[in-house]
């Protein structure tokens, strides 16, 4: 069975503040010193039956397109990608000038997930993950492979 894609609609975000508890160590998400909050992003679902296997957030300013969260629960299958090509759809037909994201430096999974897909790193900050810290005290001190948590790697795609 393969995974249909629909809108996250404002029903879910209950189930999307528990997804990310469940998955992003709370229930919302900080980039750059700034708070996501469910309810406070659109999204694409990929899901078979009621069952989620995919997720994508993502907050469309002006004309920039920040992807917020992005998890394929079963790696390999391309569900990441679908959904990561929806928003870049989206994207484009809201004019959007580029797509950008987020990642941390230990996340060497997502550093080549995204670059392979066309985006670029833009910037990275040095030692932004302390003053996530602040705000969010969960994020752990040592990440993905045993590689200290420190820095925050914003990659882009102009569209």
């Amino acid at each position: 069975m393969s995974s249909s894609l629909r809108r996250l609609t404002s029903e879910d975000v209950p189930r999307l503040r528990q997804f990310w508890n469940d998955h992003w160590s709370g229930e919302f998400i900080v980039t750059r010193g700034f708070v996501h909050q469910p309810d406070q992003v659109e999204g694409f679902v990929a899901e078979e039956a009621d069952y989620w296997t995919g997720l994508i957030t993502y907050k469309i300013a002006h004309d920039e397109c920040e992807v917020i969260s992005l998890d394929g629960l079963s790696e390999g299958e391309g569900i990441g990608t679908m959904l990561l090509r929806k928003v870049v759809e989206e994207a484009r037909i809201r004019n959007c000038k580029r797509i950008f994201l987020i990642t941390t430096n230990d996340n060497l999974y997502a550093l080549g997930f995204y670059q392979r897909r066309d985006f670029e790193i833009a910037a990275v900050y040095r030692g932004a993950m302390n003053e996530s810290r602040k705000i969010k005290p969960g994020i752990p001190e040592i990440g993905h492979n045993n590689i200290p948590l420190r820095d925050e790697i914003e990659l882009e795609m102009l569209l």
